[in-house]
């Protein structure tokens, strides 16, 4: 009896562990970006808002309105700053920065 409960067990931990959803790139990259967000922009950006310039938030429709609504135009402002904002391309990595901007065009997407 114990080898047969034995057996349905590590069946059943098998077929979880091959059913279960493979951790995607882009998880690990979003995971990543909410890193470097809370550490690097929320003091000026908490919940998409923009503490310097109001005008100029991470909601979707100010991304829109200022040209900044991909994940390239996200980069280069991060990367060299602009007006009020400095620039981090000497503080974070190139990864980091994307990492970050993909972070930020998917909370605009979800309405932060």
């Amino acid at each position: 009896m114990k080898s047969i409960l034995a057996t349905v067990v590590a069946f059943v931990a098998s077929a979880v562990f091959l059913i279960a959803p493979p951790a995607m790139a882009a998880d690990a990259g979003a995971g990543a970006g909410a890193q470097v967000f809370a550490a690097n922009c929320a003091a000026c950006h908490i919940g998409g808002g923009n503490a310097v310039n109001p005008a100029k938030t991470l909601k979707k429709d100010d991304l829109v309105a200022n040209g900044k609504d991909t994940v390239d135009a996200i980069t280069t402002q991060v990367t060299n700053g602009n007006a009020g904002m400095p620039s981090f391309g000497g503080r974070l990595t190139p990864e980091q920065i994307e990492n970050v901007a993909s972070y930020v065009l998917a909370q605009s997407d979800k309405g932060w």
